[in-house]
């Protein structure tokens, strides 16, 4: 159906729209919220689709957050032209201004996306108010997962090839996957496969950044949320995050890479408390 001219998506707890932005597509959610804070800008993992993250979200009770397929992910066609983590959080911030969010915004970054939160809390330190980094790294220069875990990643077929998910997932995933197979299931029936060069163009933009040089000149309250065993991304680099940047405190969950969504029941209320606390 339309709605003042955009279309929009049924069947969903939040509104999915398409926006075009001087040419740029995306697929946009948005979930209302009731909350006297400012709206949540959410950004997913590598190649992901909102639809993976929209359980978590649904538990964020009376917040109202904005996220959006990046580009070449999930319903967001890709550009013609690779771009990097700065044009993304430039095109996030145009997208904000369209939607009519003049004021701050929290933003929470998961994995992949958690580079691109910290990049827009360094690059918007006015528009940023808090920051939520989770299962995330400083980008190139960090400790890095094993060799056999990474070389799964590096390919999209995990998010077109069910089977092979099923071999590898508890691998990749860690934590809660490693017991329970029917999550793997639950998890892929969510998935839409990034098209074409899109998931290249994920892994170019991140290609040789790190946040490292200037996490200490990050402002925001930050939240580092990790799982205690992330075979993608190992626990210490939340350390890292969490000494380097100020105002940081760490959260470990006994859980894998997507404890977001395999523990939603603790993490959402731990996500709600930090963005409630009152301002100092």
């Amino acid at each position: 159906m339309t709605i003042n001219g955009a279309s929009v998506e049924s069947g969903h707890k939040m509104a999915i729209r398409t926006v075009d932005l001087d040419g740029q597509v995306l697929r946009v959610g948005i979930r209302p919220g009731n909350d006297a804070g400012p709206p949540l800008l959410m950004f997913n993992g590598i190649g992901a689709n909102l639809e993976l993250v929209e359980p978590f979200v649904d538990a964020l009770d009376g917040v109202e957050v904005i996220i959006f397929d990046v580009p070449g992910a999930g319903g967001s066609p890709a550009p013609l032209l690779p771009y990097r983590l700065s044009n993304l959080c430039v095109l996030a911030d145009k997208l904000l201004g369209h939607l009519g969010y003049e004021g701050q915004v929290d933003v929470l970054g998961v994995s992949w996306g958690g580079a691109l939160a910290q990049e827009f809390a360094h690059l918007y330190p006015m528009r940023c108010r808090r920051l939520v980094l989770a299962a995330t790294s400083p980008g190139v220069i960090m400790v890095p997962g094993s060799v056999s875990v990474l070389s799964k990643m590096i390919g999209a077929r995990r998010y077109t090839d069910p089977d092979y998910l099923r071999r590898v997932g508890a691998d990749i995933y860690g934590g809660a996957f490693r017991d329970d197979p029917a999550l793997l299931d639950a998890h892929g029936r969510h998935m839409h496969p990034p098209r074409g060069r899109g998931y290249m163009y994920q892994l170019l933009a991140a290609w040789g950044w790190s946040s490292l040089l200037w996490l200490g000149a990050l402002s925001q309250p930050t939240l580092v949320m990790h799982g205690s065993d992330d075979p993608i991304v190992p626990l210490v680099n939340a350390r890292i995050l969490a000494s380097r940047i100020r105002h940081a405190a760490l959260h470990v969950f006994e859980d894998g890479h997507l404890f977001l969504l395999t523990r939603i029941s603790e993490a959402a209320p731990v996500v709600l408390r930090f963005l409630r606390q009152p301002q100092a």
